[in-house]
């Protein structure tokens, strides 16, 4: 039993000290503005980004949970069709993060989307966790 608990002490020692850190990842808040009837975000491919998911799929799921059109300028902003306060985008970016992001078993953003024999699965590559993606991409 003492060689079992020196060999889990000699692989905790060995692992990066980025695993033990729970607080790492921080979406970025929507910065934009209003004009006329139209909400502009500047910073959408930051978001993106910060999240490492695809850009349209993140497009895609942003205009259908917020109902509205929108559309990505060359500039990189993102002029939704409606006026939408900043609360609620924020709001639809962190279910987007829960949903599609963040590992179901351990909870970080180390995961990438998988697509097999028809299914997608997010794949954790802290704690090897595979879960099917209940939502459609």
């Amino acid at each position: 039993m003492d060689d079992y608990k020196k060999m889990l002490e000699d692989v905790r020692k060995n692992l990066p000290e980025v695993v033990f850190i729970k607080e790492r990842f921080e979406i970025p808040k929507v910065m934009g503005h209003m004009q006329g009837n139209r909400t502009i975000i500047s910073n959408f491919l930051q978001i993106a980004s910060a999240l490492r998911r695809d850009v349209s799929h993140f497009l895609k799921y942003v205009l259908k949970e917020l109902a509205t059109p929108g559309e990505i300028k060359k500039s990189g902003a993102l002029i939704l069709g409606t006026k939408v306060p900043a609360s609620r985008i924020n709001e639809k970016i962190r279910q987007f993060a829960n949903d599609f992001v963040l590992c179901f078993e351990c909870g970080k953003p180390d995961t990438s989307i998988v697509k097999e024999e028809g299914l997608n699965y997010m794949k954790c590559t802290a704690c090897g966790a595979k879960n099917v993606v209940k939502a459609k991409i």
